[in-house]
């Protein structure tokens, strides 16, 4: 006498059944380190601390639940999703600009507005979602020749200029950089053809970087990338870099168990990869790195099988993004790469950060799961 499954059966057979946990289990692990590990960077003294650590908590049960629902809509709803993510952050970035609010003397930069109850929120976080959305579409339609090529580029020269515009003003040159290497890992599986990445990344050398070194960088930004190519040129710029370098080497296999810790600027979160170091020492960053590279891995895996390109192109472009941040705030924290403020996802404090990035994650689980629906 079977009528008929219970919900909890329904769900189960048909939801839970496409969860791609081979993504979900390396990002719950690594979201675990890294509320450890910011717990005890929190705890040696820090203003405001437990109650920060419970905003980043919050922060993360939130995105996770966000996620959730966003993985258990239908995809044939991404790109409105894609489109209202876009405009309100486009929205957002005209109002960082003219609310009145700043934090430009403690970050550099006037990225970020005030919200009431919740604190700061950081609306480019919200943009490269939008952007790589829309962009997904617009791609797919050239490389179906549904539109042409040049109504193509116009139409991604009109959807990524306002956005990218503004957040130079702010200037925010870390997420405009992320924004720009996310788009190009599209353009890489769209087919476009080496040579004109290639001249794209001469054009750079020969006559976009000499522009913004020249007039956007500020002398503290010029410092640190100079004091990267010449080591020991300016040790006060070094400062950083060289605290966050020992707090690496103070972790040894297991951690620092002496008690004696390294003091590093803004280690919460920008350098946040240094106190994964110091607490947990070269087991606990291997860990961080192979379950990051695992992560990567397993997206690019399902952008390969998605039924649509733009899913694919969605995939890859969250990847990019994902990766740069990985990448870049590792290398910087080791002295490889230039410090930027680009956080760590899913292990630096930042509320609007870790939400993003559930988000992020939620837009690929939802293109996984139609991918496994479709195939069985």
């Amino acid at each position: 006498m079977n009528q008929g499954k219970s919900g909890i059966e329904f769900l189960k057979n048909n939801s839970l059944r496409t969860v791609d946990f081979w993504i979900i289990i390396p990002i719950l692990s690594i979201t675990t380190i890294g509320l450890y590990v910011l717990n005890l960077v929190l705890s040696q003294g820090y203003e405001g601390y437990p109650t920060i650590f419970y905003k980043q908590v919050i922060a993360a049960v939130i995105g996770m639940f966000i996620a959730l629902v966003i993985c258990l809509l239908d995809t044939q709803f991404m790109k409105i999703i894609g489109w209202i993510f876009y405009g309100v952050s486009l929205m957002l970035l005209v109002y960082v600009l003219i609310d009145g609010f700043t934090l430009e003397s403690t970050w550099g930069a006037d990225s970020w507005m005030k919200l009431p109850f919740l604190g700061t929120f950081q609306p480019s976080e919200m943009t490269k979602i939008g952007l790589v959305i829309v962009s997904s579409y617009v791609l797919e339609d050239m490389a179906a020749k549904t539109i042409s090529m040049i109504r193509g580029w116009v139409y991604l020269a009109l959807i990524y200029g306002p956005p990218m515009l503004l957040i130079l003003k702010q200037p925010d040159f870390g997420t405009a950089m992320v924004i720009v290497i996310s788009f190009a890992c599209m353009l890489f599986i769209w087919n476009l053809k080496y040579r004109y990445f290639l001249l794209a990344i001469s054009a750079a050398i020969v006559g976009v970087i000499p522009i913004v070194w020249n007039f956007y960088l500020a002398p503290y930004q010029k410092k640190r990338i100079l004091s990267l190519v010449f080591e020991g040129s300016d040790p006060v710029s070094e400062y950083n870099l060289v605290q966050s370098k020992a707090a690496v080497a103070s972790g040894g296999l297991t951690g620092n168990h002496t008690g004696i810790l390294v003091k590093v600027p803004v280690k919460e979160s920008d350098f946040i990869y240094s106190a994964v170091s110091e607490r947990m020492g070269f087991i606990g960053t291997t860990a961080l790195v192979v379950l990051a590279f695992f992560f990567l891995l397993r997206c690019l895996y399902v952008a390969s099988k998605s039924s649509r390109k733009a899913y694919a192109f969605i995939i890859v472009g969250l990847t990019g993004s994902y990766a740069v941040h990985f990448i870049e705030n590792m290398g910087m924290c080791v002295g490889l790469l230039p410090i930027t403020g680009i956080p760590l996802p899913f292990v630096s404090m930042g509320g609007t950060a870790m939400m993003v990035n559930f988000i992020s994650l939620g837009f690929i689980l939802n293109i996984s799961m139609d991918r496994k629906a479709t195939t069985g």
